[in-house]
């Protein structure tokens, strides 16, 4: 990408979108693109429309989507996959008819099998059931991978679908509600030592495992992405790459190390009646290791970093 270049960032304000915007700045590329929701409403197919043909960018990262956790995909299932839908639909759509030279796709990894074998191979894609509890969430995903490739084969379009594992980092969600594990669980072990609670209540029995990125990390690696060249990529050939550590942890070793990290003193107290969600995720990333690319923020670090950022926005 040239440093003058016009990129748009769909989802600039969220976890994902607001890192890649601080790392195109600090890598020099400051004429990005943004809209707040108020702005541009990516459910609206003219709205979309109507912001390509003005704006006209050369590059496109697409962050935006509807995400949550367990509960959050399980209660909401109409609307995660009908917004990630027509979100993916409209912006892909207008960035094939605006001549947009490249656009980076970021997917999940909750689109591989429920029981797929591990660390999960990108050739794993749509060979087994998926996870119930967000299987409308790993649908729409799945069908904006298929939407890239499709268009790349008819249109000669330079779309890249990549597929992150769990992420975390600065301007994450820590909704109770809505919000991911590990946000989740550093909340209310911050909230219970500063109220002084005696336990922690954690949904499930502990026992899956996952896998975490920093979004830093992340953003490093779209970076990477836009800038390799056509014959790495191999357009025509359903590129697909995941993104992550390549290594995992215990939900329950990953809430004693929120324990620590936060001070809290009291007890972690599981329950096994809520879902576990999939037993184990863990992204094989040999692939974008082959093609030089690595994370490099351990996750003891990234969660003592988050956490300093917490503490200053929590009361806001």
């Amino acid at each position: 990408m040239h440093k003058n270049a016009k990129i748009y960032v769909a989802g600039h304000e969220g976890l994902v979108g607001s890192a890649i915007c601080r790392k195109l700045r600090d890598n020099g590329y400051d004429n990005l693109v943004a809209r707040t929701r108020q702005e541009l409403d990516l459910i609206d197919q003219q709205c979309v429309d109507d912001f390509f043909r003005q704006e006209k960018p050369d590059y496109v990262f697409l962050a935006a989507a509807k995400v949550g956790g367990i509960m959050a995909n399980n209660t909401y299932r109409a609307d995660f996959i009908y917004q990630n839908l027509q979100i993916q639909n409209n912006i892909i759509h207008q960035s094939y008819k605006a001549g947009v030279k490249k656009l980076l796709f970021l997917g999940s990894s909750c689109i591989y099998p429920r029981d797929c074998p591990q660390p999960m191979v990108e050739d794993h894609l749509l060979t087994g059931p998926l996870e119930a509890t967000n299987e409308p969430y790993a649908v729409a995903k799945i069908a904006g991978i298929e939407m890239c490739w499709a268009y790349n084969q008819q249109y000669n379009t330079r779309f890249i679908p990549v597929m992150p594992t769990n992420l975390y980092g600065p301007n994450d969600n820590f909704d109770l509600e809505t919000s991911h594990v590990l946000p989740a669980l550093l909340r209310k072990c911050h909230e219970a030592t500063l109220h002084k609670h005696k336990t922690v209540p954690i949904w499930g029995t502990g026992n899956p495992r996952r896998e975490f990125l920093h979004v830093n990390d992340l953003a490093d690696a779209c970076m990477f992405f836009m800038n390799l060249d056509d014959h790495a990529i191999g357009y025509q050939n359903r590129p697909l790459f995941n993104i992550g550590t390549g290594e995992d942890i215990r939900i329950k070793d990953l809430a004693c190390l929120m324990k620590e990290i936060t001070g809290f003193p009291g007890e972690l107290v599981f329950d096994p009646s809520k879902p576990d969600g999939t037993p184990k995720k863990l992204l094989d990333v040999s692939k974008i290791k082959r093609l030089g690319w690595q994370a490099k923020i351990d996750l003891q670090s990234g969660i003592r970093q988050v956490y300093d950022w917490f503490k200053e926005s929590y009361n806001t």
